[in-house]
């Protein structure tokens, strides 16, 4: 397999303390970072003194889970509303991209159209929208519903939300606005275009009223892992968040969604697709595991038996069992299912209570020296399993400090990453096109 000329593109996700479930508690971390916003902004700054590519949040419209007593023990109870946080953002930094979580399940195409197209202006060309679809039932609640509408019909809405997005961010050609005071005309009206869209969810007549986005669009991001995520990602996605702890699952996820967004006319080029990745560094490997050991001691069990019973599901009951003991016998339904990967797992190494919930808590972790984390990024990127990589920082503001310091100057040694932007907005450091007005084109 010849090399790749191209290089990495780095993701750095915000999650207040750290994306460590427990990392709040440790004293490496900032246990009230989650409504601070110089905490916020000196990650922004770290992120964008290591030339990464966009900062990210998630977002849920709920509180996390009903089970209280186990969402204390977290630090995920308080957040920041996503756009409002990137907004702010985006005053205070001047190339790193900014991406921010929106459901198209409990939003209309309009707001998120036009709340986009202002971040884009706001930014210079740097916002991006992560699209997803709402599957914690608490949001429901929240909407006037007792439950989430079907599966299918969620990406089938999702799909034509984003078509009404997109159209909308076309309601004005890039010049449209001539604001020529000696003749008093502030916009050309042929220049203006409206959408009238009437599809099956919605009835959007438009036009926007924010003028055409710098970036014509703002950076469309997807994480669906799912057949029907998949096509959606396939179709519309341009930054692809994928979940892979074993490289030869990754190398097929890429190779599947390129492929399929090749059959569908799409440059594949034009995706860039990044699994996440949680680097636990240190000056020797030994002290990176006693690091990850730290963290992982933490997890109080009731926060540790929630997380399980949210991935085997409501009918299993752990009340009662011994944590170093084995799992209930549990029947494996249907195969692939992240339940059932989780299952097999369980048998496969024998694993105890305590020891499953920890595997989970601790996600995807990559643990060692600054070396071994370079090593890993590279293998990884020359494989063709991933285009780059979305980092979860264990914890704040520490962990992306070292990784700026010690890895990226390893990568940009290698000539895997850049010492420098290459461009102005975050499509152009993407290296994605800037798309043409569908009215416009000849």
């Amino acid at each position: 397999m010849t090399r790749r000329t191209d290089q990495l593109k780095l993701g750095a996700f915000l999650a207040n303390s750290g994306h460590h479930v427990a990392a709040w508690r440790h004293p490496l971390a900032q246990a009230d970072a989650s409504l601070d916003f110089a905490h916020f902004r000196a990650i922004a700054e770290t992120a964008e003194r290591g030339k990464f590519d966009a900062l990210f949040i998630a977002d849920v419209v709920a509180l996390w889970g009903h089970h209280h007593d186990a969402l204390s023990r977290t630090a995920r109870a308080e957040h920041f509303e996503p756009l409002t946080l990137m907004s702010a953002l985006a005053a205070v930094t001047t190339h790193i991209g900014l991406i921010a979580t929106a459901t198209t399940s409990y939003n209309e195409p309009y707001h998120i159209a036009r709340k986009f197209a202002s971040l884009d202006h706001l930014s210079g060309g740097r916002a991006a929208w992560n699209l997803v679809t709402s599957v914690v039932s608490d949001e429901a609640w929240n909407f006037g519903r007792e439950q989430h509408i079907d599966h299918g019909d969620r990406y089938q809405r999702a799909e034509e939300f984003h078509d009404v997005v997109k159209g909308l961010w076309d309601s004005w050609d890039d010049d449209a606005f001539v604001r020529d005071k000696a003749s008093g005309q502030y916009f050309d009206p042929a220049k203006l275009h409206t959408l009238n869209h009437r599809g099956e969810h919605f009835a959007v007549r438009g036009p926007l009223n924010v003028a055409r986005p710098p970036q014509g669009h703002p950076v469309l991001v997807q994480a669906g892992a799912s057949p029907a995520g998949r096509t959606l990602a396939a179709r519309v996605a341009e930054v692809i968040f994928a979940s892979a702890s074993d490289l030869a699952d990754a190398q097929a996820f890429y190779q599947d969604i390129k492929a399929r967004a090749a059959d569908l006319g799409r440059d594949p080029d034009h995706i860039k697709i990044l699994p996440g990745i949680t680097p636990f560094i240190a000056e020797s490997r030994e002290q990176a595991q006693a690091l990850f050991d730290e963290f992982q001691a933490l997890i109080d069990p009731v926060l540790g038996l929630r997380l399980l019973a949210d991935t085997l599901g409501e009918d299993i009951d752990l009340s009662g069992h011994d944590l170093d003991g084995p799992l209930p016998e549990t029947p494996v339904g249907q195969r692939g299912s992240r339940r059932d990967k989780v299952l097999e797992l369980a048998q496969k190494e024998n694993l105890s209570i305590r020891q499953l919930y920890l595997r989970l808590a601790g996600g995807n972790p990559v643990i060692g020296t600054a070396a071994d984390i370079a090593d890993h990024f590279e293998a990884w990127f020359e494989a063709r399993a991933c285009d780059g990589f979305n980092v979860f920082f264990p914890y704040f503001p520490g962990g992306i400090e070292v990784f700026v310091d010690q890895v990226i100057p390893l990568l940009q040694e290698r000539g895997l990453f850049r010492r420098e932007y290459q461009g102005r907005t975050l499509r152009e450091n993407l290296g994605l096109p800037r798309p043409a007005n569908r009215f416009s084109r000849p």
